[in-house]
């Protein structure tokens, strides 16, 4: 009875070996909270050391009489001993996970750091992949259609553009289209309505009736009031189509679109100016015919496209000379070389694009339609 209470204590004992507050191992894994895989101990008994410390429920050597078949189906088995049974092993005494020396564990095994960073190559492995080039049936398709392109350059609603293309009003590369969903490149293509050129790019287009005594450049190191006053805040650089004298008021372009304002400005183009001039007279009948003749200058020859009296109270004349020339202070060096200096001088027109009521000093942004007769005027 000795030796069974001492088996039975010593059955004890192999759960207190692992509590016992005196293995330091034990406290260590205890400060650490989870132990390292390497560190772990489990409660499984193995092979014939668990047979001789089998209490009297475990169904080993010292089973007794009643330890046969219920004893084994307790935790017996072939391996017998309070240890040797398998994950479900039963008996308080049975060494399994439920036993007392599994008590002070936290449950789920702890993973190895090097399994946790091949998850991480995993995932990132997967994220990181190329994205796949669908065909584009199925990805997206190249281009925006073309009544969006319309609408975003100022052609009206979708709805009215869509107008626009059932009645082929619309053409792209030189082509009427005439159905709908049409898909377009607005940095390639070149769309036209009623044969006027869209300006579907990020292109600006500005109008501003420059007040006398305001210098014709965007910045002045000086000091003095320029053109660049008025266009203040605005992201994209502007350059101004031309000059206009200081004392000369009137209309002058301002654009981002260096191509237009270089053909605008250049001989081989001949884009028409029109100004009124406030001269004196007595004015000559044959004054018109000597201007578009033709007036000698130092520079050369200066000739006027058209001329007329637009008003004349007593002396004072309002006449209106038009021209294509882009000469340095061409239309005052002409009258005032037949005789007739100018006391004030306002540009009306720059090509297709006239002043009308537009107030001094107001800027405005061109209608798409303006645009176009723009480019037009200059084969664009």
């Amino acid at each position: 009875m000795r030796s069974s209470g001492r088996n039975s204590r010593g059955s004890g004992s192999g759960g207190k070996n692992y509590r016992g507050a005196g293995n330091r191992r034990d406290e260590q894994q205890q400060r650490a909270g989870r132990p390292r895989p390497e560190e772990r101990r489990y409660d499984v008994g193995d092979g014939p050391k668990a047979g001789p410390k089998a209490g009297p429920k475990g169904g080993g050597p010292k089973a007794g009489p009643k330890g046969g078949p219920k004893a084994g189906s307790q935790g017996g088995g072939p391996r017998g001993g309070s240890q040797g049974g398998g994950p479900r092993t039963g008996g308080p005494d049975a060494g399994g996970p439920k036993a007392g020396g599994g008590r002070g564990r936290k449950p789920g095994p702890a993973r190895p750091r090097e399994y946790e960073a091949q998850i991480e190559e995993r995932n990132r492995a997967r994220h990181d992949k190329p994205r796949v080039k669908l065909p584009k049936t199925f990805g997206e398709q190249e281009g925006e259609r073309l009544q969006k392109v319309l609408a975003r350059a100022g052609m009206g609603s979708r709805r009215a553009c869509e107008d626009l293309i059932d009645q082929a009003r619309v053409e792209v590369n030189g082509k009427i289209v005439t159905e709908q969903g049409m898909r377009v490149d607005p940095e390639k293509d070149e769309i036209k309505v009623d044969g006027l050129t869209v300006a579907t790019q990020s292109y600006l287009f500005f109008a501003l009736n420059k007040p006398a005594g305001v210098v014709s450049t965007m910045e002045d190191p000086d000091g003095r009031q320029c053109l660049g006053d008025y266009v203040t805040n605005r992201e994209t650089r502007l350059f101004h189509v031309g000059r206009l004298d200081t004392e000369t008021e009137g209309i002058i372009l301002l654009t981002n679109h260096g191509e237009l304002a270089h053909r605008l400005t250049h001989p081989r183009y001949g884009v028409q100016k029109t100004y009124l001039a406030a001269i004196q007279g007595p004015l000559p009948r044959d004054l018109g015919k000597q201007l578009k003749s033709g007036i000698q200058l130092e520079d050369g020859y200066a000739r006027a496209d058209h001329f007329r009296v637009v008003q004349n109270t007593g002396k004072n004349y309002l006449v209106e000379v038009s021209l294509h020339e882009g000469r340095k202070h061409i239309v005052r060096r002409m009258l005032a070389e037949a005789g007739f200096p100018v006391d004030k001088l306002v540009r009306t027109a720059f090509g297709p694009i006239a002043l009308g009521d537009q107030k001094s000093g107001w800027l405005r942004r061109l209608t798409n339609t303006e645009v176009g007769m723009l480019m037009r005027e200059v084969d664009l």
